[in-house]
């Protein structure tokens, strides 16, 4: 074979050519560079895809910098990182000039991994806290026609609220309608009234609300007293460019239940009906939102109902002269009247019906007023001050003895700080003061004084780690006058682009309000005991957890599995009993209820929940599941005397709780179910079911528990149709299959409701 001793012309010229043309691209090129940041923590995001036209293009490197060269002339830049929504750049690149382009990418989907302000008092990705929490979006709210939060709070995994009272994770029970472990916040100032500190539900403004963020586990190092169980946050919203409006009206009907007995008295189904509305708008340099509420609701018991209407208002002023400087007031009002259901009269026929002498029907007002300023001094510091005035007032027409109202004052500054070492500092001092007038637990004032400091810092690009410390004083009367110190530590680890796993120990503590401490009346045969003696309780919570994010297809959500363990000292209860003093003989008049400090108590288990959405076909999905299984346990049983059960379980708590959500859209139409599983609660107070001094207090529970012992489930439906851009119509039918069950004891939850909603949207 011979071997060519020359080069075929055709080639060369082929090289020259192809020599020519890429001298000539090179010299009419030019570059873009630039970093990639979250668009939410500010960090640095390392191999971000940088894609072209073509489908030629780069990637960042660890520091998120990326340099490319593109040809001259226009084109589009996309850059893609899983986990998050893709964006696009258009740019003109010029002969040899280089462009500069630095990109924030958003976490997708929005919904799946918002953004929250809770855990650390600034704004980060769910994924990056250090603690357990669950975020309800308002477009679900509206869904399920919320008219009040409790409602809507009940159906999140590892949340529950029984007769008003909310308990994360088995922290609370039954306490009677005073004192909470859950500290509850619109806008991150406390709503939990001054004298009696339980959550007054139905005021609070659902019809302008933006999300709500729930804490679980202790948070008293951020929030102080009351945060002992977890904080609920509820965020309202802020107006966008455009105005919008939206007016919601809704109007349905109790269903008869199952049993025929219970409703004997009926003539016919009990109504409700409610109406909201909010308009948010921008007027040169203020930010406006105006919002309001009426409910009517019957009622499906006899003597039990609520009427109630609500306005509220916001104005912010953004001033132009100061940059950064913007200043505000909130206002919220709310007129009612309503009477409360205390107990059954038996557990059949007079199931619906309570003790004509346990009738108090009362009218009531609530109106807080919130003065703040904020300031962005332009080096990443935030300075905000927030004030609030919280006045609560209740009149009993039939019994004056029992009125009584509250004045509760609260400032708070804060000082935060991000540095250009990933760190974030905050320190605030917060203080309030409580001016309580009533028949009922006498007149008191009480005070608080509270400095506190947190640290959160991002190491290596991948672990968080978080310190916060606090030190709070109460003092009551200016007698009794307690102080405590406080800590909490977190971290979370980035295993991978949508692995994260979290650990952290938190602190708390709660004082006794002045109801628990002094209330002294009574409702029929249920009389509540004065305890000048109750001590402050305190508590600490632990957790490891890991939230691992799922991206199949069109499919995307997270799975988040967590393992908690909690302690309390001098835990408060209330606890139903035989109250005589050593030197009195036992008679009816001693027994009622009285708040004590029952000893210890250790709460642990498992909690597991699963957010997603997605799309099948035509068909558009959203889901979130969870199941909790908690061990309650109350280390000081012995000292309580005879129970109901032979283990140590604490009383009027689940062990085991499931709640899950669906809702699927096609085209205008959408459809939905929640379902709720609560076992059986096992342990309650014995004098509840047993006799006392040969009577029973509450008849036929005892029998009843016996016979419904499996615990429950029930299941709520919902159907709309989207009938304009503007305007749709929903169907909701709460208790979808007429369940009859219990959430306290002697407290039979509503039957099967329906109600047609129209929203209408004008934007």
């Amino acid at each position: 074979m011979k071997h060519s001793s020359f080069v075929s012309p055709s080639l060369v010229c082929a090289v020259l050519l192809l020599l020519v043309w890429s001298s000539v691209s090179v010299a009419q090129s030019g570059h873009v560079r630039g970093k990639v940041k979250d668009a939410l923590s500010g960090e640095s995001l390392p191999g971000v895809s940088i894609l072209l036209p073509d489908g030629s293009g780069a990637a960042t490197d660890d520091k998120g910098n990326y340099s490319i060269r593109l040809s001259q002339g226009e084109l589009t830049i996309t850059y893609s990182f899983i986990g998050y929504k893709n964006e696009k750049v258009t740019v003109q690149i010029n002969k040899d000039e280089t462009v500069v382009r630095d990109v924030s990418l958003r976490p997708v989907p929005v919904e799946l991994n918002p953004a929250v302000i809770s855990a650390s008092r600034y704004e980060q990705r769910l994924s990056d806290v250090t603690v357990s929490m669950e975020v309800i979006p308002s477009n679900y709210i509206k869904s399920i026609n919320t008219t009040q939060l409790d409602k809507t709070i009940s159906l999140m995994p590892g949340v529950d609220v029984i007769d008003g009272q909310a308990n994360i994770r088995g922290g609370g029970g039954f306490s009677y309608g005073a004192g909470s472990r859950v500290q509850v916040l619109i806008d991150e100032l406390p709503m939990l009234s001054g004298d009696v500190n339980d959550v007054k539900w139905d005021a609070l403004p659902i019809e302008i609300i933006d999300q709500v963020e729930i804490i679980k586990g202790a948070s008293s190092a951020l929030y102080g007293s009351s945060a002992l169980n977890g904080v609920i946050n509820l965020r309202t919203a802020s107006p966008g460019i455009k105005p919008a409006t939206n007016i919601t009206v809704s109007s349905g009907m109790y269903m008869k239940p199952k049993r025929d007995e219970l409703t004997w008295w009926w003539d016919h189904n009990p109504l409700i009906g409610n109406l909201q509305f909010s308009h948010l708008r921008k007027a040169g340099p203020f930010d406006i939102s105006i919002g309001g509420s009426g409910m009517y609701d019957e009622g499906y018991r006899k003597d039990n109902y609520l009427k109630y209407g609500r306005m509220n208002a916001g104005l912010r002023f953004n001033s132009r002269k100061v940059k950064g400087l913007s200043a505000g007031l909130n206002t919220n009002y709310q007129l009612q009247s309503l009477a409360d259901f205390i107990v059954w009269q038996n557990a059949d026929s007079g199931a619906f019906l309570q003790n004509p002498d346990a009738f108090t029907p009362m009218k009531g007002s609530r109106l807080n007023i919130d003065p703040y300023i904020t300031y962005f001094d332009g080096l990443n510091g935030k300075h905000s001050l927030k004030t609030r005035y919280y006045r609560v007032n209740n009149k009993f027409e039939e019994d004056a003895d029992k009125n009584n109202g509250s004045d509760y004052f609260y400032g708070e500054y804060q000082f935060h700080k991000k540095f250009k070492n990933n760190l974030h500092w905050s320190i605030g001092a917060a203080g309030s003061y409580t001016k309580g007038t009533s028949n009922l637990y006498g007149n008191h004032s009480g005070s608080t004084m509270a400095v506190y400091s947190q640290f959160d810092r991002k190491f290596f690009e991948k672990l968080s780690a978080s310190l916060g410390l606090r030190w709070e004083r109460y003092t009551l009367d200016r007698t009794d006058d307690e102080s405590k110190p406080v800590m909490r530590l977190g971290l979370n680890y980035e295993l991978s682009k949508l692995t994260f796993v979290r650990a952290s120990f938190g602190q708390g503590f709660r004082y006794p309000s002045m109801a628990e401490k002094y209330t002294s009346t009574g409702l029929a045969s249920v009389k509540i005991f004065p305890n000048p003696v109750l001590k402050p309780e305190t508590g600490w919570n632990t957790e490891l957890g890991i939230r691992q994010g799922i991206l199949l297809g069109k499919w995307s959500g997270f799975l988040d599995v967590s393992g908690f363990w909690t302690e309390y000292n001098n835990m408060m209860e209330f606890i139903f009993g035989l109250y005589n003093p050593d030197s009195v003989a036992p008679t009816i008049d001693y027994i009622g209820f009285k708040s004590i400090n029952t000893g210890k108590a250790r709460i642990n288990g498992v909690d597991i929940s699963l957010t997603g959405q997605g799309q099948a076909g035509p068909l558009k999905m959203k889901f979130f599941a969870g199941y909790t299984y908690m061990n309650p346990i109350d280390l000081s049983r012995d000292a309580q005397g005879p129970d109901t059960l032979e283990n140590q379980i604490l009383k009027y708590r689940y062990r085991h709780a499931a709640k899950g959500d669906m809702g699927v859209q096609y085209k205008n139409f959408d459809t939905g179910i929640t379902m709720v599983y609560n076992s059986f609660m096992e342990r309650i107070d014995a004098a509840f079911e047993e006799k006392i001094l040969g009577r029973y207090f509450f008849p036929g529970l005892k029998a009843y528990r016996q016979k419904n012992n499996k615990g429950y489930m029930f299941m709520d439906f919902r159907f709309g149709w989207q009938m304009t851009t503007t305007s749709k119509i929903n169907l909701q039918v709460k208790n979808l299959l007429n369940k009859e069950y219990m959430g306290r004891p002697g407290d039979i939850q509503p039957p099967r409701s329906v109600n047609l909603q129209y929203v209408l949207k004008i934007i």
